[in-house]
């Protein structure tokens, strides 16, 4: 009996607390929207066709000149937009003007202006540690739900699209669902401080998409075309190992800098002269401490990503003072944005179909991080082990090509692949001696068949295959009509 009542106390305390936290408004803000949006993704397994379509509902900002601030997560792939007022009723369809999804912002549009009059924009403030930032949310009747919380630090990390690490705020704060959550403003004195990117009910922290970086999106968005978050080009590490610091010749009187372990090639900062193996000292005179950090004047210690990706812009001329052979170098670096196409394996395909070829019943796809994520949330884990650790080191790994992976995505059993059923996840590497190094190769590939037969090699068991070219030919059609494919090839 007292486990029981300690519990039951324990549960009216939490419940009391979460009632503190939480403040009903009868009246919705004249400030924001619900949002609600209609996705419908391309199926990567089966990528001549898409999965079925979902709605999310979300929360969406009002800002200046009539624009509507979401995440670039809520409106990904979408097939119909539209903006709802708070107590539902009146509704008009909206359309994406601009988006990001390394930055996982979204501005969208109506032309029905008339819908957006009656709103008052809301302006941008920073936030800082220890600040009071409240969480609104709509109830069905439009009853306006505020959860109150204070930010508990600012850090840089890797967004959702997982490889671009910019700036969060995080708070801890107990959020109730709405279906309305799927993007929510955080606003502090009136004024947005930024969007709930991620939270974890069992912690109930909520990593805020920040201020700072909204703004250098709406500045970005003023520009056509949209340009994006600038890129430096390198990997680093730690220089605190003493003996590390000794072999690379930092003496006494040099405290801080990390080490350039790796220059993408093409990249700002090879174009610039940065080397492997110099040790980056400072950037625009702030100093860099052993673990590539600096100290940010709002935020205090943060990695020098921020420096680069959030505090300049694409086109912006950064001075980088490194050290080389015993002495120091000034270098003047121009950032720019690293487009998504550019990648061997890219990290996102989004609102644009994926890439196939059907030889045969051979389905060949360009592997991407998005094929990957069709295993699931713990995609690391159960997608092919050498794909993912294709994707992880893909910089160092295909210095010199391919431009893209081109694999064997499965088989569908046919009259011309008798006996290869079974094959998959197989990287095609030439055919009829052609070296792939995407699949735009393909049809070029095929036009030199030698004997009447296609020869496919691969970089894993069996080396080779080979398929009758006439009867390819030949069967193509009732091929593509018995598994009712819309199309055998999707290049473009």
């Amino acid at each position: 009996m007292r486990r029981l009542a300690l519990l039951l106390a324990c549960l009216l305390l939490t419940a009391a607390r979460d009632l503190r936290a939480a403040e009903v408004k009868p009246d919705a803000p004249s400030s924001v929207v619900r949002v609600n949006v209609t996705n419908q993704p391309w199926d990567f397994a089966r990528p001549w066709g898409k999965r079925p379509p979902f709605s999310r509902r979300a929360i969406g900002t009002i800002l200046s000149e009539n624009r509507v601030l979401v995440t670039a997560e809520l409106v990904a792939n979408a097939n119909y937009v539209e903006l709802e007022s708070a107590e539902g009723g009146q509704k008009v369809p909206a359309t994406v003007e601009v988006v990001d999804y390394e930055a996982n912002l979204a501005l969208l549009k109506t032309e029905d202006t008339a819908f957006l009059k009656a709103y008052q924009p809301l302006e941008l403030t920073h936030a800082g540690i220890g600040d009071l930032l409240s969480v609104w949310q709509l109830e069905s009747t439009g009853t306006l739900l505020v959860t109150k919380g204070s930010m508990t630090t600012a850090e840089v990390t890797r967004y959702p699209i997982d490889d671009s690490p910019l700036l969060v705020y995080r708070m801890t704060t107990p959020l109730q669902f709405r279906d309305s959550s799927f993007t929510l403003p955080v606003v502090k004195d009136g004024k947005l401080a930024g969007l709930i990117m991620r939270y974890d009910n069992t912690t109930n922290n909520a990593e805020i998409l920040p201020a700072p970086v909204i703004e250098h999106f709406l500045q970005d968005a003023k520009k056509a075309p949209y340009e994006g978050f600038a890129r430096v080009g390198i990997v680093s590490s730690p220089t605190r190992d003493p003996q590390f610091r000794a072999y690379l010749g930092l003496n006494g009187s040099v405290t801080g800098g990390v080490y350039v372990s790796d220059v993408l090639r093409d990249g700002p900062a090879a174009k610039a002269g940065l080397l492997q193996g110099d040790v980056l000292l400072q950037v625009d005179g702030q100093p860099v401490d052993q673990d590539g950090n600096y100290k940010d004047p709002e935020y205090g210690k943060l990695a020098l990503s921020h420096l680069f990706s959030t505090k300049h812009f694409a086109g912006d001329v950064v001075k980088c003072t490194v050290f080389r052979k015993g002495g120091k170098k000034d270098l003047d670096v121009t950032l720019q944005h690293r487009p998504v196409e550019s990648y061997v394996i890219e990290p996102y395909v989004l609102d644009r179909a994926p890439k196939f070829y059907v030889l045969g019943g051979l389905v060949l796809e360009e592997l991407s991080r998005q094929y990957l994520k069709e295993y699931g949330a713990d995609w690391q884990k159960k997608a092919p082990e050498q794909f993912v650790y294709f994707d992880r080191q893909q910089n160092e790994l295909f210095k010199d090509g391919p431009k893209k992976i081109v694999f064997l995505n499965r088989v569908l059993p046919s009259n011309m692949t008798v006996g290869y059923e079974e094959l998959n996840h197989l990287i095609v590497t030439r055919i009829n001696g052609v070296a792939i190094q995407s699949l735009a190769d393909v049809p070029t590939a095929l036009a030199q068949a030698s004997n009447g037969l296609h020869k496919i090699e691969f970089d894993g068991e069996p080396r080779l295959i080979y398929l009758d070219a006439a009867q390819v030919a030949a069967e193509q059609g009732a091929f593509q009509q018995k598994y009712r494919l819309p199309a055998l090839q999707r290049l473009d």
